[in-house]
């Protein structure tokens, strides 16, 4: 192995940011593009340092003629390569974006439990989080937003509940080339002449990521900053910290300002003593506890106004028939009662 410079940033990143500790099991999702090759190589290149345990995963969407070649080429890389292989493939084709990807991890996070993985590992860049930075802002977006892909995260959200006497750990998501910018991978698969599948949907420009990366920031590295990713990716890390701190002071004000009995609760006077930054984000935490369902930003600017409101005043039906009201010094999670069934005056007897 010829060690390059992109595998000692990457080998520095895993050492500064304990991303994936010595002797785990990486289940490394591989679609065939440039990116997950390029994460899969450096990543059989790392493993004896680091004692890993590699598998490659696959999953097929079916969204595409040539999808099944697709999976066959990262079966027969994984061949080549002695990694166990594991694909999953959809029952029918997944054509919507948010649906694909959920569908995805969900059947990673089966694949990792499965060979009992602590970690998936994909292939995003720091190209993937400038374009998404641009993405959410183009449609509005807070600081969360902003803050654009993590490093490493959970994947509790598309986890499917499991018996109680299954004690798998749930597997981490974890961004290898989180430092590495897109030219850079196709740079190292050039250099060791890995082949490299060539997905179509990446020209459909109907797409807004696809528009994004090949028209909005081409116009901006010529026209305005010619290192326009590195800046975004540099105001992403700046909006993460930002975040992080935002959320702990909003996880300590949760617990100061629910009721400990009550959880359908919010002490008024205790809100009052946060900055608005801070409540939007105690309100946001406190819904999604009760509902179990994440909040839309309507809903948290409902709520928060009625931290000042006068008594009795309410928000209108948030999920279904609850909303929340100004009783006293607290903001109440209430129920409506369902209408009463009005006669019809056609179906009254007549005296």
């Amino acid at each position: 192995m010829i060690w390059s410079d992109l595998h000692a940033r990457i080998h520095r990143q895993l050492k500064q940011h304990s991303l994936i500790p010595r002797s785990s099991h990486i289940l490394i999702a591989v679609s065939g593009g440039q990116d997950s090759i390029c994460l899969a190589q450096c990543c059989l290149d790392l493993a004896d340092r680091w004692d890993w345990q590699l598998t490659i995963g696959h999953c097929d969407h079916r969204w595409r003629d040539d999808s099944a070649d697709n999976a066959h080429f990262v079966a027969n890389l994984a061949q080549t390569w002695g990694v166990p292989y594991y694909q999953r493939t959809a029952d029918s084709p997944l054509t919507n974006e948010a649906d694909a990807r959920s569908w995805r991890y969900r059947q990673l996070i089966a694949i990792a439990r499965h060979i009992r993985a602590t970690h998936i590992a994909t292939g995003h860049t720091a190209s993937d989080r400038a374009e998404t930075l641009l993405h959410h802002l183009l449609r509005g977006t807070g600081t969360d937003g902003l803050s654009s892909i993590a490093r490493s995260r959970s994947l509790h959200e598309f986890e499917i509940p499991l018996s109680p006497e299954i004690l798998t750990p749930s597997p981490q998501l974890v961004r290898p080339l989180f430092e590495i910018f897109r030219h850079e991978t196709a740079t190292f698969c050039a250099d060791r002449r890995l082949p490299i599948w060539e997905d179509s949907t990446n020209r459909d420009e109907t797409y807004t990521r696809n528009r994004i990366r090949r028209r909005l920031l081409p116009l901006l590295r010529d026209h305005f900053n010619p290192r326009i990713e590195a800046a975004l990716t540099r105001t992403a890390d700046t909006m993460s910290i930002d975040r992080d701190c935002l959320e702990t002071l909003a996880h300590e004000g949760l617990k100061q300002a629910c009721d400990r009995h009550h959880n359908d609760r919010l002490h008024r006077p205790t809100l009052q003593t946060f900055h608005l930054a801070i409540q939007r984000r105690i309100v946001q935490r406190w819904l999604a506890q009760v509902f179990d369902r994440a909040p839309n930003f309507k809903h948290i600017l409902k709520v928060v106004a009625l931290i000042e409101a006068p008594q009795k005043t309410r928000t209108d039906p948030i999920f279904g028939a609850r909303i929340v009201e100004v009783r006293g010094d607290w903001l109440v999670m209430v129920t409506l009662d369902p209408p009463r069934p009005t006669a019809n005056p056609s179906t009254k007897r007549k005296p």
